[in-house]
């Protein structure tokens, strides 16, 4: 058993030595195991920093401070593992002090890398930036103190009361960690003298002490508005750290203060809680948690509420998306290694090589995250190590670069040399390699600039049949480094011996440009920055300034030497505008003359007006320039602000740009690449303007495929804007991904959406990645975009991204208020909004009472939504004078009250209230009417009707007399055909059983679907007479055949089909069958054509009925209802029953109106028992 137990002893130590190799499998030549990582100790305190490496023996172990070598002492010195040991940390000042960012270096035969940094940090804590202050409150209300101290670690805030603790949470007092004291609800016993208390590991501090008065509160009191007395304040949190928002509001009664996001996403609930009585706490903030966030205070049961707001943004320490890897490259391949990185601020990326920072230079070069190593020669065999950087922590990574080298490989060429032929070429010459010279199949010359860093290199490619190349697209006056490579198939050679070579100098490319300014007005002070390099082309021997008076072709000019900038003109003539320009000469000649430049000088006055100011120009891009200026100390006149004017060369002069006194820089942007412009400043105050300085620039371009041979860099992307309030928006957005040694700066641009005058665009420079835009227009929406620039190249602009300002709260009240009495005991209160733009009102707010109810402090309240602008005042008491007021409410608060109104409500009287002018009002949505509005539309009801009353007994008494002459022209219509259907008729009698009679004849028409009562034949419109003899009906007949019809009728029923239209009827004698007449006129409820009248209200042509058409059938089938026998008797007194009914039908359906209004009187009935009769038919007319 115990060879078993030591058995698994030795695999367990086996397995403990050698837990740290499977993390440095990837890259064993050399690691680190322990780094340094961030310590705060105390003042002669020891502290060690941690550093092990593990790699191939022997590995030597250094330190860096700050990026320089640390040295060994008997205080500060390196332990056997490689760790730094101090003994008695020291605070001295400046580089004796042991504080800093600390690096372990660990080298061996593979190269060196280095540690992540390390921040050494000696705990301190210094005076108090900010005392509390006294206040004095009223009873009931809110006091705060606050205090402010900078310390390393943080210190806890404690406060006292009479120099006892208080608690940090009770049910009134809160202390907040940012060292504020909020105490709500004041009470007599919280007098007394307040002081704060900062204790950190370093020493503890008392602040001076604050005095809190407490003064009665007034009786009764009166109702305040909530406000916000401490709102949150812009804040950044590191990742996985607190957040604390304040919010404290007054008012009367208290206020509640709620919090949400201005994003409308919801408050994660899991990461934060209410701190008192309304701050805001986040713990274990996370990216997620950044936003702008909205803290609003409400009056209890009102909408009354205001709202304060602030910005959140979570730092992040980097960390690493991407890691470079490991290469393994032949001599004068190409490698690229990348890195990426995330955090916030977006991290900085560094690359290093053996330990040291990697430049750019013609074969090397980083960009897009990458490093680019080209024509790779046994020198870049190394270890390269990426370093992710922001103000919050760094991380590294690193990787290895291996260079194959070949035995077959040519040697380098010999003997180069280098010869100029002109201020832009320089012959090169060599010559073959010395061993595997015949495998040679081509050439590259390299050529590069040999002063400065980060330098391009160029590269041309010749063939192997000659040994000299022109290279001419130099620049004059520079030195130039070269040397050659030969390549074979298997690869390249070394690379040759660098050689040295100058151009020659050239005339000046360009002419300085000039700044004018006056001291006094017969001088012109004229002065110019010295030419760069490459305008120069080569080195200044002269200037020559040239100037006349634009009224004058005369010339003067002043010969200047080449090292001058300035020259002051004197003995002018005042008020008077002189044209001045300058050429520059080098040993080869002169160049090109400036363009002719204008000024004026002042004008001869013993008025002191301001001195022209100093006015400096810098380009900050291709499309930028910074102006700045100052006034010379001795300028005595009050300025009142500037006036800035700037205009393209070949352009006329725009308006001036108007400035503050307090201004000394102003962007201008927006301008053309490789234009020149120039800028004219000057200052002004109550006695007019002053002298004005005078200067010109040039803009760089901005196209960098030509000139450079790389391409413009990519656009900010991940733009985001966010509102922070109703002046201000946040804007944020990442960097490309790319990396270059060179500072990067960003222009935004901001406008408001539609825009029209492009010279209102604003343009703002910063190098961050996020920007507060301030005074920006209340509830408006903006539009934005962001472009990059870094070493005088641009991008593109960035997608465009709107936001909106939040609205402003009013700050002017309703105007036009008025107050109408329009009834005894109702007022109307109407008002207009608030004369001020861009202000957005959703609520009004009217507050009456009469002066006994003032003076106790009761008001009654009326609420109105933004578009209603009147109110109705409803329950005034009689003999009162009531007090109104009106003000205008949007979601950022409540605007100030309109001057009060004084309202008198007379004692009760019989006569109209005087001033009473309106009668209608609106309240609640809703228009109220008063007495008199009622009593008028009352009487204009009753005169319509009896108007409709008398329109409607005319048209029945025309109705008669047009009724007699429709019968008449009728049946001389029809009587050329009665013999021809009746004896169709007599032929159905017999066939069927049931009388069948058609609606109507065949030759004659009738619209079925209703409308015009006019009747069709087959000779066409008949037109009615207009004189008639019945009321209701006519017959051919007399009146005792009716009578005896009337006498035998029987009981039947209407049945309606289709097609053809007929109406049947089937015979049922009963003995109290009501007459023709009364079935006309007295229908029974329970009929079927009584609920085909309730239920049809289609057109015939459906086959169903509409009301009227049933009416009509119902009476038709009750006139027809006649035996065979009668039918018979008809047809031989020369009438034809089957005509005569269609004819009765039609006639029917030409009387709906009357019989319906038959209908509607029942009493009718009795007097028509007895009805003439024609033809032995009855007819309906």
């Amino acid at each position: 058993m115990a060879p078993v137990e030591w058995t698994l002893y030795q695999r367990l130590l086996f397995l403990i030595a050698f837990l740290p190799i499977p993390g440095a499998l990837c890259f064993s030549e050399l690691f680190f195991i322990k780094e340094p990582h961030e310590v705060t100790v105390m003042r002669r305190d020891a502290v060690i920093l941690d550093c092990q490496g593990r790699g191939e023996s022997p590995i030597d172990i250094s330190w860096l401070k700050n990026g320089a070598k640390v040295s060994e002492d008997e205080r500060v010195y390196l332990l056997s593992n490689g760790s730094l040991f101090i003994s008695e940390v020291e605070t001295r000042r400046g580089d004796k002090s042991d504080e800093g960012f600390y690096q372990c270096l660990a080298q061996n035969k593979y190269g060196a890398i280095l540690s992540q940094k390390a921040r050494l940090t000696i705990a301190s804590i210094s005076s108090f930036a900010l005392q509390p202050t006294s206040v004095v409150v009223t009873k009931g209300s809110v006091a705060r103190f606050s205090c402010k101290i900078s310390a390393h670690p943080p210190p806890i805030i404690t406060w006292e009361f009479n120099r006892v603790t208080l608690p940090l949470v009770t049910e009134r007092i809160t202390v907040l960690p940012s060292g504020v004291l909020q105490i709500t609800g004041v009470q007599q016993a919280d007098a007394g003298n307040y002081r704060c208390i900062a204790t950190n590991i370093a020493s503890r501090r008392r602040s001076t002490e604050a005095t809190l008065t407490v003064t009665p509160a007034p009786s009764p009191q009166l109702p305040q508005r909530p406000r916000i007395i401490a709102g949150p304040q812009n804040i950044s949190v590191s990742l996985h750290q607190n957040a604390i928002l304040e919010c404290m509001a007054t008012g009367n009664p208290r206020p509640i203060i709620s919090w949400s996001r201005a994003d409308s996403r919801s408050i994660d609930v899991y990461s934060t809680k209410v701190l008192g009585n309304g701050n805001l706490i986040i713990t274990d903030i996370k990216p997620q948690h950044r936003g702008v966030y909205l803290c609003r205070a409400t009056t209890p049961g009102t909408r009354n509420y205001t709202v304060a707001s602030a910005n959140v943004t979570v730092l992040a320490p980097p960390s690493l998306v991407e890691w470079p890897e490991s290469l393994t490259r032949p001599r004068a391949g190409t490698a690229r290694f990348v890195c990426q990185a995330e955090g916030m601020p977006t991290p900085q990326i560094t690359w290093l090589k053996n330990g040291e920072k990697v430049h750019s230079n013609g074969r090397i070069k980083m960009y897009n995250s990458k490093l680019v190593i080209n024509q790779i020669t046994p020198e870049d065999d190394a270890i390269y190590q990426c370093q992710a950087e922001n103000e919050l922590g760094s991380v590294i990574s690193m990787a290895r670069l291996i260079v194959v080298m070949s035995e077959d490989r040519p040697s380098a060429p010999r003997n180069i040399r280098a010869d100029t032929v002109s201020s832009s070429a320089i012959l090169l010459a060599w010559e073959r390699p010395m061993y595997n010279s015949d495998k040679v199949i081509a050439y590259s010359v390299h050529y590069m600039k040999a002063e400065g860093l980060n330098n391009e290199e160029y590269q041309v490619v010749i063939g192997n049949d000659t040994t000299r190349y022109i290279i001419d697209d130099l620049e004059p006056a520079r030195n130039y480094t070269f040397y050659v490579v030969a390549y074979m198939p298997m690869g390249a050679s070394r690379m040759s011996d660098h050689v040295f070579q100058h151009t020659l100098e050239d005339v000046p490319l360009r002419a300085p440009e000039l700044s004018l300014t006056s001291h006094s007005p017969v001088d012109i002070q004229v002065s110019w920055q010295p030419l760069p390099d490459k305008l120069s082309r080569g080195r200044i021997s002269a200037y020559r300034l040239c100037y006349r008076t634009s009224s004058e072709n005369s010339v003067s000019q002043v010969e200047l030497p080449g090292d001058k900038t300035q020259h002051l003109l004197k003995n002018l003539q005042p008020d008077t505008i002189y044209l001045l320009r300058i050429v520059a000469a080098t040993s080869v000649g002169w160049g090109e003359q400036s363009v002719w430049t204008s000024h004026r000088t002042p004008k001869a006055s013993s008025a002191r007006v301001p001195l022209a100011p100093e006015l400096h120009l810098e380009p900050l891009n291709c499309t930028t320039i910074l102006v700045r200026w100052q006034l010379e100390p001795r300028n005595s006149a009050r300025v009142l602000g500037y006036r800035l004017y700037y205009h393209e060369e070949s352009q006329s002069e725009r308006n001036p740009v108007q400035l503050r006194a307090s201004d000394h820089s102003r962007t201008i942007s927006g301008l053309n690449p490789r234009k020149k412009y120039h800028v004219k400043l000057l200052a002004y105050n109550f006695i007019g303007d002053g002298y004005q300085a005078d200067q010109t620039i040039s803009t760089p371009g901005c196209v960098s495929v030509r000139d450079r041979l790389v391409p413009p860099p990519p656009p900010p992307h991940n733009v985001n804007a966010e509102t922070n309030s109703s002046t201000a928006i946040v804007l944020r957005w990442s960097r490309p991904a790319f990396t270059s040694s060179h500072a990067v700066n960003y222009t935004v641009r901001c406008n408001p959406v539609g825009l029209q005058n492009a010279s209102l665009v604003l343009y703002l420079q910063t190098s961050e990645q996020d920007l507060l835009v301030r005074g920006l227009e209340p509830n408006t929406k903006y539009e934005f975009a962001i472009r990059l620039h870094i070493d005088q190249l641009s991008s593109p602009w960035s997608p465009v991204v709107y936001q909106n300002t939040f609205p402003d709260a009013p700050t002017m009240p309703p105007s036009n208020v008025k107050v109408t009495l329009i009834e005894e005991d109702m007022a109307l209160v109407s008002w207009k909004p608030p004369d001020e733009p861009n202000v957005d009102v959703t609520r009004y707010t009217v507050l009456y009472a009469s002066r006994h109810s003032w003076i106790a402090g009761e008001w009654q309240v009326l609420q109105r939504e933004g578009s209603i602008t009147m109110a109705l005042l409803e329950n005034l008491k009689p003999g009162q004078v009531y007090l109104v007021k009106v003000s205008a409410s949007n979601s950022m608060g409540d605007g100030p009250f309109s001057q009060t109104l004084e309202l008198t409500v007379r004692e009760s009287s019989g006569q109209d209230l005087h001033g009473s002018t309106h009668s209608t009002a609106y309240s609640n949505g809703f228009y109220h009417l008063d007495q008199k509005s009622m009593t008028g539309i009352t009487v204009g009801v009753c005169i319509a009707l009896i108007c409709i009353i008398i329109c409607a007994f005319i048209i029945v008494c025309r109705g008669k007399n047009r009724k007699s002459s429709v019968i008449k022209t009728y049946r001389e219509g029809v009587s050329s055909s009665v013999s021809a259907a009746g004896t169709l008729a007599s032929e159905r009698q017999a066939e069927d059983a049931d009388v069948t009679v058609p609606m109507m004849s065949p030759p004659h028409f009738i619209d079925a679907k209703g409308g015009t009562s006019l009747i069709i034949n087959s000779l066409g419109p008949v037109q009615p007479s207009s004189e008639r003899k019945e009321k209701w009906f006519c017959f051919s007949g007399n009146v005792k055949k009716e009578s005896k019809v009337a006498q035998n009728i029987k009981r039947g029923t209407a049945s309606y089909k289709p097609a053809p239209t007929e109406l049947s009827y089937e015979h049922e004698l009963t003995p109290d069958q009501p007459t023709t007449m009364q079935a006309l006129l007295w229908r029974s409820r329970d009929t079927e054509g009584s609920s085909n009248s309730e239920g049809s209200h289609a057109t015939g042509d459906s086959g169903r009925y509409s009301h009227d058409e049933t009416e009509m059938t119902n009476v038709s089938s009750g006139l027809s209802s006649r035996p065979p026998s009668l039918m018979a008797e008809d047809s031989s007194d020369g009438g034809d029953p089957v005509k005569q009914s269609g004819d009765l039908a039609q006639e029917n359906q030409t009387e709906t109106e009357p019989m319906t209004s038959a209908e509607a009187k029942p009493d009718h009935q009795e007097t028509q028992s007895s009805v003439p009769v024609c033809g032995n038919v009855p007819e309906c007319v």
